[in-house]
């Protein structure tokens, strides 16, 4: 098995054409006719879980989010983009991001999202210009009545968090609700423009918090790694079924930067 054998299998569950234009995805540092032995998936390459990739002799790593996002000055060891690189290089493991596309494709992050908050009538809000079925953001219906309250409680039951976030009154009905995984305040305004009733998200800034509130649409923020790490594991798991010969994992040294007290 080769890594572009595993690739090739991640180019068709998310493909590169629904990615964002700004962003960095597919192959980004390795040899595609490698073997691929042992592949571990992590949200972010961070210190800790490049050090795991590197301790478990990973063959290959697939990060939601690139490494690199922007141009690298230099590749030097550090803490940072250049020595994460530097590291994961000289161990020979590759390293390969779906990001965006994961986000958009059909049974991506934003789709099991709103599978999860057990959404109903469950479409596209951004459709992509090829494929009007896949897109970045959903928008649904709650399969039973709901106000903005229970929806987050349903949300943070269903994903496992210590705690979400709501702007709303706890006792505001929703009707409608659109799904951005990540940093996906942004999309606040083509939520309201869609009639939707609440906007479930990673995070937004403080301003779109108060533009949601002055709107009248609940924002039900479930943090940046809440909402996205949950589909690396089932990545994970996906992956392992596909190419049973291969050993994968999702990074256990990987954590929320962010805590609660």
């Amino acid at each position: 098995m080769t890594i572009k054998d595993i690739t090739d299998w991640l180019e068709g569950f998310a493909p590169l054409t629904l990615a964002e234009s700004w962003d960095n995805v597919g192959l980004l540092a390795g040899d595609p006719s490698a073997n691929a032995q042992r592949v571990m998936t992590c949200l972010t390459l961070t210190a800790d879980s490049a050090a795991e990739a590197i301790e478990r002799s990973a063959d290959l790593v697939v990060s939601h989010h690139p490494l690199p996002f922007k141009p690298v000055g230099s590749l030097v060891d550090g803490p940072v983009d250049g020595g994460l690189l530097w590291r994961l290089a000289r161990a020979g493991v590759a390293v390969y991001s779906p990001h965006t596309a994961f986000d958009s494709a059909s049974r991506g992050i934003n789709q099991r999202l709103a599978e999860h908050l057990q959404l109903t009538q469950i479409a596209t809000l951004h459709p992509h210009a090829d494929d009007p079925s896949v897109g970045s953001v959903r928008i649904g219906a709650p399969s039973e009545s709901h106000t903005a309250g229970s929806l987050a409680a349903l949300a943070k039951q269903r994903l496992g968090l210590p705690s979400v976030r709501l702007v709303a009154e706890p006792d505001r009905p929703v009707g409608s609700v659109a799904i951005a995984c990540g940093s996906g305040g942004s999309f606040l305004e083509a939520a309201r423009t869609a009639g939707c009733d609440a906007l479930v998200t990673g995070e937004a800034t403080f301003h779109t918090c108060l533009a949601a509130e002055a709107h009248g649409i609940a924002l039900v923020l479930l943090g940046h790694y809440g909402s996205e790490r949950f589909a690396v594991e089932a990545l994970a798991d996906e992956l392992a079924a596909k190419f049973p010969a291969v050993e994968f994992w999702a990074s256990q040294a990987e954590h929320d930067p962010l805590k609660t007290v």
